[in-house]
């Protein structure tokens, strides 16, 4: 009995271990910080660990110099670069708890174990031309009596 003891003893202590391992992984994560800024400095994105906009710094003088698409360009590129490193970071907060031979990032972007065959999406076959075409079926209408 007291080896039976002594196994379930070291099973928690393992359990015990392994919760504490993930804890201190999520509150690694959850630190996780990247910013982007423009080239004037006049943009700055801030995102967490999961690539999420956290931050967003727009200085007056940006409203003057772009046009609103110019902006949006300009945040949507930020967001991207703060996300590429934010994930850069988060990789290397979990590879150690990885099987070898894992990819973090890949894991990250939900393509682990997605070759690039199963990731290429598929070219439906349609009808550009949308003209000339009866969507509703006479068979549907009631006849005049």
């Amino acid at each position: 009995m007291t080896d039976h003891r002594a196994q379930v003893d070291q099973l928690l202590a393992d359990y015990r271990r392994s919760r504490e391992q993930l804890a201190t992984m999520h509150r690694d994560l959850a630190a996780i910080s990247e910013s982007a800024s423009s080239d004037d400095g006049l943009i700055t994105a801030e995102v967490g660990g999961r690539g999420v906009l956290t931050g967003l710094v727009i200085a007056d003088e940006a409203y003057e110099r772009y046009r609103p698409a110019e902006l949006a360009a300009q945040i949507v590129r930020l967001t991207g670069a703060a996300t590429v490193k934010a994930f850069a970071g988060a990789g290397e907060v979990l590879a150690p708890a990885l099987p070898s031979g894992t990819d973090p990032q890949a894991l990250l972007l939900g393509t682990a174990d997605l070759g690039a065959k199963d990731i290429a999406a598929e070219v439906p076959d349609v009808d550009e031309s949308f003209e000339d075409q009866n969507w509703l079926a006479e068979a549907d209408w009631p006849r005049a009596r």
